[in-house]
């Protein structure tokens, strides 16, 4: 088995490293989570923690909220909100809002969103990557932005397999 970063097809050569980062992670995440049961899911490590399934459905929310500021120039409406705000925002209105859904609904939320980022991806040269912008109260670019999405997942990665070995321990 080959594990790479390298440049892919259909895309412009940075943005094709980007994507091909995006997709390992996207592989791990869903090898640290598979075949969980929705109680595993739904399990709470602390009366203020996450769940794995919230922090799945957080990383959608991330990249959907990215997506709809980057792509589409504007912020979330009242409707994206009431669909994926309590993700975004996880803490309690996460417990309260995100459970009791088999691994399924997560995975297809993760490959919804991902599906149009890489369609938007794919639609634009590198030099868009350096687009600088407004992000967070920080001059960044398209590229920072982007990053962030990884390494939001890989973050909430290892709280998921965390998470997973205190289950296998209860």
């Amino acid at each position: 088995m080959e594990v790479k970063v390298e440049p892919l097809k259909g895309f412009s050569p940075q943005i094709g490293l980007l994507v091909s980062q995006m997709n390992y992670a996207r592989k791990t995440t869903r090898q640290a989570v598979e075949g969980l049961t929705m109680d595993q899911l739904d399990f709470l490590p602390g009366h203020d923690g996450n769940t794995i399934g919230a922090l799945l459905l957080h990383i959608a929310a991330v990249e959907k909220g990215f997506q709809i500021e980057i792509f589409d120039g504007r912020a979330p409406n009242e409707q994206e909100m009431q669909e994926w705000g309590a993700a975004y925002s996880l803490g309690e209105k996460g417990r309260e809002n995100i459970q009791g859904h088999p691994l399924e609904y997560y995975l297809s939320k993760l490959e919804e969103v991902r599906e149009r980022t890489i369609y938007e991806l794919s639609q634009r040269a590198d030099d868009w990557l350096y687009e600088e912008r407004m992000w967070d109260h920080h001059l960044s670019n398209n590229y920072f932005i982007w990053f962030h999405v990884l390494e939001d997942e890989i973050n909430h990665r290892g709280q998921m397999r965390v998470i997973r070995k205190m289950i296998a321990n209860c």
